[in-house]
């Protein structure tokens, strides 16, 4: 029993997009609470720590400016992992669980190797009583591994009497992030979930949230369901995306347009308006991998069909892409030797610096491998992290340039492609950008954010996902 257990110290293993933003979050608003941020990566811990703020591995609206408030106050980052370990109340796993690339499940399950390292630190240097927190996403049931390795590793006196000195009560409270809206994601949760078996450790885990969220938004369930329930919700995201892609397709042969079908069946309460723009597909940390991870847990219960179907919403996302790069390749002669392209957005989603899975990457190496010269600009994603998208170690990358303003990347171009949809993009004055560009000139705008008969009138040529082209 840990009955009026206090939080005084939390640690969060794992300083990335989900650890950093969620623990500046608790920090502001649980001033009496010190929380440190510890991470095996130095460089990333020195770019928590940098005096220029600008320099943050992450970017999301808000966060600096949280940082700058808590940091060194009652936000701490380290690499001091088993110090920190050792005086936490409550210790957050929010390491990376990548999708495995060898062994049983290789290409579908998770790979959980980082959860059972933090684990395992965690049983040799946490003391007395530690609540530990799962908030990276999850395969069900590693709540067990986790309580596994904890309670078979429990330190016991020097006498051998097995009197233990060490407990530990294992809760899931896994994120529900939208990268570019992480803080108010954070700050302003439609829920926030805690799944637990233990009454007082849930109450003590509730009372770190009640500084800012309502009680009515907390919800207790079992750990199972909390871990099932963000594969869960990432899954149906993703197959609303999947499905209007594939609408838009439809659109596009019919003379429909998938704005008015978007907001026709939007309008539909039963339906809602949420994530119904159609576009290049979706990326990030976690559709994909969430989804392989639920078609993986299907087929080792034995329900294939139930597999089969959310694989489908994978299949059509990866096609969705394949069929923007035949477009492209397609209205320019079906050759792209040595043709310039200008790429407008490189990050998978605006607001947000992150490559991961970004339908950009699949779509600029099909078009790299139809000789094309790439010229590309995003706001906020760096040439290294590009050139690591797109390259391997060896790999010619002369083909490629980054750009630093878009008017550079345009620049003699012939053909525009804009894959993020960053306000600037909404922008754009194109009344001095089209004149830069080689004719004859065209626009693929696979976000539909520009003004279709504008750049009709200036005389270039345009394509525009979900609309006859």
């Amino acid at each position: 029993m840990i009955e009026n257990f206090n939080i005084k110290n939390i640690c969060c293993i794992g300083a990335g997009y989900v650890g950093g933003p969620t623990m500046a979050v608790i920090a502001k608003h649980c001033d009496h609470i010190q929380v440190n941020v510890v991470d095996i990566n130095k460089e990333r811990i020195s770019l928590w720590n940098d005096k220029d703020l600008n320099k943050l591995p992450i970017y999301e609206p808000g966060l600096k400016e949280i940082i700058k408030e808590c940091r060194n106050r009652n936000l701490h980052f380290s690499t001091n992992v088993d110090d920190e370990i050792s005086k936490a109340d409550m210790i957050f796993i929010s390491v990376n669980t990548p999708t495995k690339e060898k062994g049983i499940g290789a290409g579908q399950a998770s790979d959980l190797k980082w959860v059972e390292a933090s684990a395992r630190r965690i049983s040799e240097n946490a003391k007395g009583t530690t609540i530990v927190v799962e908030k990276s996403t999850l395969p069900v049931k590693t709540a067990e591994t986790i309580k596994t390795i904890l309670e078979s590793s429990k330190k016991y006196s020097k006498n051998n009497l097995k009197k233990e000195i060490n407990n530990f009560y294992v809760l899931s409270s896994p994120e529900f992030l939208a990268e570019g809206s992480a803080i108010n994601d954070l700050e302003n949760p439609d829920r926030v979930l805690i799944g637990g078996d233990d009454n007082d450790a849930i109450i003590a885990l509730e009372k770190v949230y009640l500084n800012w969220v309502d009680k009515k938004k907390i919800l207790r369930t079992n750990l199972w369901s909390s871990e099932l329930s963000k594969l869960t919700a990432n899954a149906f995201l993703a197959q609303r995306i999947s499905s209007i892609n594939s609408i838009s397709s439809l659109c596009e042969e019919t003379g429909a347009d998938i704005e008015e079908v978007s907001k026709a069946i939007g309008m539909d309460k039963r339906i809602g308006s949420k994530f119904l723009n159609s576009g290049p597909g979706f990326g990030g940390s976690c559709f994909k991998k969430d989804i392989l991870n639920l078609v993986y847990l299907c087929n080792f219960y034995g329900l294939e069909e139930v597999g089969s179907y959310w694989e489908k919403v994978l299949e059509l996302n990866n096609w969705q892409q394949k069929r923007i790069s035949k477009i492209i390749i397609s209205k320019l002669f079906g050759n792209l030797f040595n043709k310039r392209l200008a790429i407008l957005g490189f990050a998978f989603k605006a607001d947000t610096n992150d490559t991961r899975e970004s339908p950009a990457i699949s779509i600029c190496k099909d078009l790299l491998l139809e000789g094309a010269f790439l010229s590309i600009y995003d706001p906020k994603v760096e040439i290294n992290q590009i050139q690591n998208d797109l390259f391997k170690n060896g790999d010619d990358n002369s083909r490629v340039c980054v750009a630093s303003t878009i008017q550079e990347s345009v620049e003699h171009a012939d053909a525009i492609i804009i894959l993020t949809e960053w306000e600037e993009f909404k922008k754009i004055n194109w009344d001095k950008l089209v004149p830069l560009m080689r004719k004859p000139a065209w626009l693929f705008d696979t976000r539909g954010i520009i003004n279709l008969q504008k750049l009709i009138s200036l005389g270039i040529n345009v394509w525009t996902v979900g609309k006859a082209n």
